[in-house]
């Protein structure tokens, strides 16, 4: 079944953002493109249509209505601008699912019923959990799938980053943030080791390799003043959270080689979402290609039992711990407690942002 773009005539001139010029059958002028939709060009969407009998997939394209305003009160555009949201409201946005423990617990639905926005970014799902300190997520009533002039639904894996041709001599040198969780740190030390190597020089490239698609943390890089930031949404993926772990190590290696063959980059940081317990963390930290790739590791933790217990984790994989960071370097005492436990230097957002100890890590 298709829509018909005048049934949503009555969302009047208050609802124009920053949008794409799309101009296919069944989507409306004024829908709200997310931020995760950003690598879609405007020909890939021919019209718009109900399909019972395909069930969503990680990365598909939906336009939705806003339902009930709850979590969620703004959305990212395609531009970065945060849009408020009205019920009413017209949204392309991505299936995609969720781990986040101190937000929600999200999977893509079997069918084109009501579920939630997950994550500001553009990310429909339907939230299994939740923190117990946030509302439930914002609902939204799926519309139709956004379908692709060769009659397939358009999925995000359609637009995503090609792998460059050949190696690249010399290699660029990798640096990885890991940490032992969501909010302990992580985005911080990459931003500020990204400034800290930019004002000694460097061009950097932020990417973050994992996660759920939302543009806070490559926003975070930019303003940093890296020279090119990615994330696993230009590989095509709206969230990595139950990909299978090919795809994962597939999408980290096209994001480092796309960064290695720019020469505009010198030196690349790449952050790696949620903890190492993460079941998809893990197997990417595991895997040959991160361990062949990667030169340096920092380590972001929230007090020193967790840097120590991650850091013994690490060195079971082979991989040596270059330093500690995150949140426990607000607490001198913390500090000190994990350093005598790792006996490994602690590097606080200061540090990191001193051109001559971000060099030293970098190089």
């Amino acid at each position: 079944m298709m829509l018909d773009a005048s049934n949503y005539a009555f969302l009047g001139t208050a609802a124009v953002a920053e949008t794409p010029n799309f101009t296919c059958e069944g989507m409306p002028a004024l829908a709200k493109w997310s931020f995760v939709t950003r690598n879609v060009p405007p020909e890939a969407v021919s019209h718009i249509e109900f399909r019972h009998e395909h069930v969503p997939s990680s990365g598909d394209l939906v336009l939705a209505a806003v339902q009930k305003i709850a979590q969620h009160t703004r959305i990212q555009l395609r531009s970065g601008r945060r849009s408020l949201l009205y019920p009413g409201d017209l949204v392309v946005v991505a299936y995609g699912n969720r781990y986040a423990p101190d937000a929600f617990e999200a999977v893509v639905p079997e069918d084109l019923d009501q579920c939630h926005l997950v994550a500001a970014g553009g990310i429909a799902a339907t939230a299994r959990s939740k923190s117990a300190g946030l509302k439930w997520p914002t609902s939204i009533q799926p519309e139709g799938y956004c379908i692709g002039p060769d009659g397939r639904v358009v999925n995000l894996r359609d637009h995503g980053l090609e792998m460059p041709d050949g190696p690249v001599h010399p290699k660029k040198p990798v640096v990885a943030v890991l940490g032992t969780s969501m909010n302990a740190g992580k985005t911080t030390t990459v931003a500020s080791l990204i400034r800290g190597l930019t004002l000694a020089g460097h061009r950097v490239a932020g990417i973050k390799a994992t996660g759920t698609g939302a543009g806070n943390d490559v926003w975070a890089y930019s303003d940093a003043g890296a020279a090119r930031v990615l994330d696993f949404t230009d590989a095509g993926y709206s969230s990595t959270f139950r990909l299978p772990i090919d795809d994962i190590v597939n999408g980290f290696d096209r994001l480092i080689a796309t960064a290695q063959h720019d020469p505009n980059v010198d030196l690349i940081v790449v952050e790696i979402a949620d903890g190492l317990l993460q079941k998809e963390t893990a197997r990417l930290v595991a895997s040959d290609s991160f361990g062949h790739q990667v030169d340096h590791v920092l380590f972001a933790a929230g007090e020193a039992m967790g840097a120590l217990a991650g850091v013994k984790r690490l060195a079971r994989l082979g991989i040596q711990t270059t330093a500690l960071t995150g949140r426990l370097t607000a607490s001198r005492l913390a500090c000190r407690e994990a350093r005598r436990a790792t006996r490994l230097p602690i590097l606080t957002k200061a540090k990191l942002e001193a051109p001559r100890v971000a060099t030293l890590i970098g190089s």
